[in-house]
């Protein structure tokens, strides 16, 4: 088994469609600049209401990946 050091950053993810959505928004758009992602952890979850209607998801987690090896 292989030692690894893990990084963890903390991202909020929105959807107007579901809670699922914005957490798979934040991991999609995170994966654009951050390699090695690993897991996730729902911190908090909270919406946005207009109208008396539930307008956003907003899902803050935190994402755990692994760190590159010192060349």
């Amino acid at each position: 088994m292989t030692d690894h050091t893990y990084k963890i950053t903390e991202l909020v993810g929105s959807s107007e469609t579901s809670i699922d959505d914005a957490i798979r928004n934040a991991v999609a758009r995170a994966g654009k600049t951050l390699r090695n992602m690993r897991w996730f952890e729902v911190v908090g979850t909270r919406g946005h209401i207009e109208d008396g209607e539930v307008r956003h998801f907003q899902v803050t987690i935190k994402v755990g990946f692994t760190m590159d090896d010192a060349d």
